[in-house]
Formats: C-alpha cells, structure tokens, sequence
C-alpha cells in the first residue's frame, strides 16, 4: 500500500506499488499457500494469474495452487488470467465466507492467502478471520479518494496487534503483524 493507505490509484492503469524483490518475496510465501484469494475487483483491475511464479518453488509442490474468486454477480471475464490452465480456479458468488471457508477446507486449503483488493480484505479482518498480515508499504502517495483503500470502514475486533517482524525490501518496508495473540499487556 501507499504510505496514505492506498492499494492503487484511480486511473485504469495498475500502480506499481512493490518492487521485484518484494514480489519475489509474494511468490516465497505464495508457494507456502494452499489457495490464493481475492475478490472479483481486483480480477477486473489487475488480471492477476495468482500463480506461484518461480519453477523451482512450483516443482517443490505437491500439487498446484487453488486460485480462489469472490465475486457478488459472478460478472467476470472468462478469458480473464485467473482462469488460465496453470492452476484450478474456483469462483464463489455470494456466499458467505463461513461457507466459502468450509468449502475449501474440504478441497484441503489449510493455508489460505488473501491478497485483496481492500473490500476482501476488510471483510475477513472484521469477521476476525486473519491471523498474521503483511503490510508493505511504498514510498508514495496517492491521494485520491476515489482510489482503493486498505482495508476500509467497519467494525475490527479489538486488540492490539503483534508487531513479530519489520524489513526493509529495497525502498518499500516490510511489517508482519500477528492478529489475535493480544494477551493483554
């Protein structure tokens, strides 16, 4: 995200916000995932493939990463990346995500990675639903309120986070928090 708290700006080009060491770092933690998750907005925007990139991490695999979709209408593209042949990919359309998450957990996703956009996000920090978060943060602002936000307006659980890890990768920094763990001191 951007130091103001954006995860894009408004126009239909996709900011860069990271940079390739920190995207090799994504591809690291993807390969440790079961599934990859986002939220229909971000396929329309980004046309992400949600794939883990490097060879030598997919061949360490047992089998390949479940791409996962939430989507309100099932309006999406069919030709989309995320629907491309590397990877199975499975779409909810409006389901909740209890039902979403006991779903996967009968296609055997144990690791679940949600990487976004910020309506996704928000709605599995509120539903307190998230144990550990990557914040990396980017050296610019944005500005634009008509722009994606991290993580908007709702009702989070209470307590403080766990700060378990701070990094600086090239010019964005790393902070890994743990959710959760507040023992009250």
């Amino acid at each position: 995200m951007s130091v103001d708290g954006y995860l894009d700006d408004a126009t239909p080009n996709r900011l860069l916000l990271s940079n390739d060491e920190d995207f090799d770092r994504v591809d690291a933690v993807r390969a440790t995932c079961d599934a990859i998750l986002v939220g229909a907005e971000t396929v329309r925007r980004d046309n992400p493939r949600l794939l883990v990139r490097s060879a030598a991490r997919r061949a360490a695999r047992e089998r390949p990463l479940l791409r996962v979709v939430l989507s309100r209408s099932g309006n999406l593209d069919p030709a989309a990346a995320v629907f491309g042949p590397d990877a199975p990919t499975v779409v909810y359309r409006g389901e909740p995500l209890p039902v979403v998450l006991e779903d996967l957990v009968g296609r055997g996703v144990r690791r679940l990675l949600v990487e976004g956009g910020g309506t996704v996000q928000a709605q599995f920090l509120t539903a307190g639903l998230v144990d550990e978060l990557h914040l990396v943060v980017a050296p610019i602002f944005v500005g634009d309120p008509a722009a994606p936000r991290f993580a908007g307006p709702g009702v989070y659980p209470d307590g403080r986070m766990r700060l378990v890890e701070t990094r600086p990768i090239g010019d964005v920094v790393l902070l890994r928090y743990l959710l959760g763990s507040d023992d009250g001191d």
